[in-house]
Parts: structure tokens; C-alpha cells; sequence
């Protein structure tokens, strides 16, 4: 039977609950300000300034050019690209020290956090984020329905690494069992915990001690750990990135920062693979639903990047340390590392707390937009108001400079007069 909705108007039918309360993305509401004043310098979105390099881009045009490769147009398989999946295979071994691993490459470190979101997580789970979080990774708990569920965990005000006492204590103290093996009350324990390593928002890499420990409290627990490694090339000052093993531990990458292929959407999930083939299945139900596959031309894509390797990133990485230097020199009028700015030890940002007062960061970044011509990220985006979230590696030294100059202006202002010359000028 059909139904006539009469006299309706377009209030008369409304979206999902669930979408509703999904934040909005900050990423579109920060290129909106932008073009709302022309000649504006954004230091927001989390890109690189450079292009692929130059095998990934030879792959692409034999594979085009081609006229039997006729394959790229089509469906591939669901989990990736077997060439490409026996290629990270290698690297997980031989760089990130994860033997018996296996991968499904998705559209992008988003989607494969979102296939695990949907593939391990019922609505009324629990999570832990860390504050400040990666808002795409909330947006996609909320999405699929469990925002309610979130758990914030907390990190040190100083170095904003995550409170490891804290988690323990969570693990250990909830879920009350009845001696024949039943639960007494509602499971509180999170059946996930989240860390990305290095940290977006802050920038702070964690060391192998603090990752071991998460991975065996968890563990223990019997809760899933998540690790976003997006930024794993990303890290400075002769530091190193180190990945957990175990059977609980769940690990994301992504080409688009290192390889400069934001565009080109190739991420993917690494799992740890006992011979039931039980992940792959789950996981394989979410990636044919959504993406099936990821796109064939751009595999390829990734296909070469591989081929140029870690050092071809790191010759990409080391040019980025001008940049870092200048913005943190923009930033002293309202603190230096370890005394209001926290960050600098990977990814691609820095994580600055606003003069007192300036907790409305929204209201801060509409205006140094307006005044001074900079933009960032709100801190309320990530869940702490009262900071910025400053991005480093969009644009060459010499551009960077210019925006860290503006930055610099703002900052002294703010410093100066507070949240008063900013509500002033936007009145």
C-alpha cells in the first residue's frame, strides 16, 4: 500500500538519529571560513605539499596505457589488489616488525576505521578516545550509532600523553563476574580502546614502553586496541615508530600523507590473521557493502609508492623541519614546548593552548581567518576547547613562512589583549 503524505513540507521528513548527532566535519566548516575571505592561508587540513612520487605515477601510466590491462576498469578483488597485498604483507614484516599480519586495503585510513567500527562494535559497546580525539574517528562512532558509548580518556595537561594509570584502572575495575562465568551487572570494560600514534591532533609520538603496556592491559581485558598509524614516517629528532603485536591489536595506515596521494583514497587495515579467516570474513561483509573495492587505477598508485620506499619519504619528511621550526616560533607568544605547546615529535602538527579566557577557540579561529588571514583547527573540534590544532606540511618553506608570520601577528594580539579584541573586532 502506498501512503500520500498530504499538504507535506520538507520538515515533514527527517534524516537518521544517529546522522544527527553526528558531529559536522570541521575540515568543510575550516574551508568555508576560508574562501569566505579571500586571500586566506590555511594551516587546517592535514595535507602534505607534495606530489606522488615518480614510480607511483609510471605505474599509473603503463597500467593506462596498457590496452590489455583491461582489469583497471572493472571490479577487483574485495580485500585489494593481490600484488599490492603481498607487497604490504612484506612491509609489515620487515618495517613494522608484524609477522603473521594480514591486510585489506580500503579508501583511506577513514574507511578502513569505519569498517572496524562496524565490523567489531555493536551500538552499545564502549570506546575509548583520547583528549583530544581525531574527530573522524568520533564522527564515525557516532555515525554508526554509538556516540553515546564513547568513553574519554584523558591525557597528561603537559606532554598530552595518554593516562596509562587511568586505563588500567578502567580495565581492571568494571565489569563484576559472577563465579559461574555470567556478568552480575552491565559489562562497563570498553570493548575497544583507540591511540593514534603519532597523535592526530597533538603530534606526540608514544614510546615502545607506553604501546606494550596498552597492548597488554588491553589484553588482558579482553579488549580490542586500535591503532591509527597514518603518520608512522612522520616522526622527528631520531625517534622511532614501533607497532604492538597481538591477537587483540588492530593496526590502520594510509598512503596520502607520506606518498602525497590524498586523493588517490588508498589505506588499509592490518590484522593479525590465526588461520580461521574469522576477521577477514567480518570484515570483508563491511568492504563489499560500501566500497567493495578500493579503485584499481589507484592501487597501482600504491603499487609504486611502495617502490619508492621509506627513504623517498623521509627525504620529504626532513624538509618539514623548517616549517616546524618557523610555526613554533609563531606560537611563543603563547607558550614553547612543554609550557602550552605540546607536539613536534610526529604527524604533521602542533597543539597550542589559547591565552586564558579564549575557551570559545571557535570564535579565535573565525577571527584570525578575518583579521590576520591564518586559519587552524578549534580545539573544540577535538574535543578540548581553549586550543588550535596548527598543521605544518600543506605548503613549501617559503609559503609556510609567510602563514607562520600572520600566525605570529595573531598570537601577539591574543596575548596581549585576550579574548576582548577578539570579541571586539567580530562585533
Amino acid at each position: 500500500m502506498t501512503v500520500v503524505c498530504k499538504n507535506a513540507t520538507h520538515e515533514s521528513f527527517s534524516t537518521s538519529r544517529r546522522i544527527q548527532s553526528t558531529d559536522e566535519p570541521t575540515i568543510v566548516a575550516s574551508k568555508r571560513l576560508v574562501n569566505s575571505v579571500p586571500g586566506t592561508t590555511s594551516l587546517a587540513q592535514g595535507i602534505v605539499h607534495w606530489a606522488p612520487p615518480q614510480q607511483a605515477l609510471d605505474r599509473v601510466a603503463k597500467a593506462l596505457a596498457d590496452p590489455t590491462a583491461t582489469g583497471i576498469h572493472s571490479y577487483g578483488p574485495d580485500e585489494g589488489n593481490p600484488a599490492l597485498r603481498e607487497a604490504l604483507r612484506h612491509k609489515l614484516v620487515h618495517k613494522n616488525n608484524l609477522p603473521g599480519y594480514d591486510v585489506c586495503v580500503t579508501a583511506g585510513a577513514n574507511q578502513a576505521f569505519t569498517n572496524i567500527v562496524l565490523a567489531f562494535l555493536d551500538p552499545s559497546d564502549s570506546i575509548v578516545l583520547w583528549l583530544p580525539y581525531y574527530f573522524n574517528h568520533q564522527m564515525s562512532i557516532q555515525m554508526c550509532g554509538g556516540g553515546d558509548n564513547i568513553i574519554y580518556g584523558p591525557c597528561d595537561p603537559v606532554t598530552f600523553h595518554p593516562n596509562l594509570d587511568w586505563l588500567e584502572k578502567l580495565l581492571t575495575d568494571n565489569g563484576d563476574i559472577n563465579t559461574d562465568g555470567e556478568e552480575k551487572n552491565k559489562r562497563k570494560i570498553p570493548k575497544m580502546i583507540v591511540i593514534t600514534n603519532p597523535c592526530n591532533p597533538t603530534g606526540v609520538l608514544l614510546s615502545k614502553e607506553e604501546l606494550d603496556r596498552a597492548a597488554s592491559l588491553c589484553a588482558k581485558a579482553g579488549a580490542w586496541l586500535v591503532l591509527d598509524n597514518t603518520y608512522e614516517e612522520f616522526v622527528f629528532d631520531d625517534r622511532e615508530h614501533y607497532c604492538p603485536a597481538g591477537d587483540n591489536v588492530l593496526h590502520l595506515f594510509s598512503f596520502s600523507k607520506a606518498y602525497g596521494m590524498m586523493g588517490w583514497r588508498v589505506g588499509y587495515i592490518a590484522y593479525p590473521e590465526d588461520g580461521s579467516g574469522k576477521i577477514a570474513s567480518e570484515l570483508l561483509k563491511v568492504q563489499d557493502t560500501i566500497p567493495i573495492c578500493v579503485v584499481q587505477i589507484s592501487q597501482q598508485a600504491a603499487l609504486g609508492a611502495l617502490e619508492a620506499g621509506s627513504a623517498w619519504v623521509s627525504e620529504q619528511v626532513e624538509g618539514l623541519k623548517i616549517n616546524r621550526k618557523v610555526i613554533l616560533d609563531a606560537l611563543e607568544p603563547v607558550g614553547t614546548l612543554g609550557s602550552g605547546i605540546a607536539g613536534g615529535e610526529g604527524a604533521i602538527y602542533l597543539w597550542a593552548k589559547l591565552p586564558e579566557g579564549c575557551e570559545d577557540d571557535n570564535l579565535v579561529v573565525e577571527w584570525l581567518v578575518k583579521k590576520h588571514k591564518v586559519c587552524l583547527i578549534p580545539g573544540t573540534a577535538c574535543g578540548v576547547p581553549g586550543h588550535v590544532r596548527i598543521g605544518f606540511a600543506n605548503m613549501e618553506p617559503v609559503k609556510c613562512a609567510e602563514a607562520a608570520e600572520r600566525l605570529k601577528a595573531g598570537m601577539l594580539e591574543l596575548a596581549e589583549h585576550g579574548i576582548a579584541i577578539v570579541k571586539k573586532e567580530l562585533a
